[in-house]
């Protein structure tokens, strides 16, 4: 069983912004940002959108060593720098023990790492192919949700550092199911996740420590205190209810 992390905490250099008014430290949650504790199996960032979670674990993955726009330590491709200058800000304090394995997930740049592992396997070499690794099959000819769980089932492995942004994007609740049992395994084998999500499934995860980034700040927040438990919740335990009051509206003037 897991006992130290790999990345124990994240710190934001305040001393060294020039100013808390210029994005990306003008967002709330890095506004209020001083030391971020990460559980050794799995933290949760959750938010609305346009929060600055998947901002805030960019820049924790960038300052790791990983490639902006997602994949392995090993990917150095760039399609469109779109990254923010949060990384040069952050401190990452690592564990004793280095993560065998890595990689940082991007579900909107997904696309972009599948085209350079065939970019890849385009070049002479005298190893394998790079996408033995994620399953032996063209991403780009699976769905969406395919390839992640061919990346989760057969890229991943224990003892790893897995940085996963809306992992939840192309994922059915099955298949939500289906990657949380992988994630379990994973974190039973050493490995360590920090994703960001809306996924109500995925954050239910019984040792994940979550923080909610809102117009507040960003502060830890029980699993059942989070809005998309509750709102998910209220829907299912009465549908016909909550539709109603969404498709009130008052008649127009004659």
């Amino acid at each position: 069983m897991i006992t130290t992390p790999f990345v124990s905490h994240v710190t934001l250099l305040r001393d060294r912004v020039a100013s808390f008014d210029r994005y990306p430290f003008s967002l709330p949650a890095v506004k209020g940002l001083d030391r971020l504790e990460l559980h050794p199996k799995m933290t949760v960032l959750v938010g609305e959108n346009g929060s600055g979670k998947s901002t805030l674990l960019e820049a924790i993955a960038v300052s790791l060593g990983f490639n902006p726009e997602g994949g392995t330590k090993n990917f150095a491709f760039g399609t469109r720098a779109s990254h923010s200058e949060l990384h040069e800000f952050l401190r990452v304090a690592k564990g004793i023990r280095r993560p065998r394995n890595g990689f940082f997930l991007r579900a909107e740049s997904f696309f972009n790492v599948a085209t350079e592992i065939e970019r890849l396997d385009e070049e002479p070499s005298f190893g394998p192919p790079v996408i033995s690794s994620y399953g032996g099959r063209s991403l780009h000819e699976q769905s969406h949700g395919e390839s992640f769980l061919a990346l989760l089932t057969n890229r991943f492995g224990g003892q790893g550092l897995y940085l996963l942004d809306e992992p939840e994007a192309a994922l059915s609740p099955q298949r939500q199911l289906a990657a949380l049992s992988r994630i379990h395994d994973l974190i039973l084998d050493g490995s360590q996740f920090v994703i960001a999500t809306h996924s109500p499934i995925l954050m239910a995860y019984p040792d994940a420590r979550i923080y909610q980034l809102a117009s507040d700040g960003i502060a830890p927040i029980a699993y059942e205190d989070t809005e998309h438990f509750q709102v998910t919740r209220d829907f299912l335990a009465d549908p016909a209810r909550m539709l109603r009051v969404l498709f009130e509206r008052e008649p127009d003037d004659a």
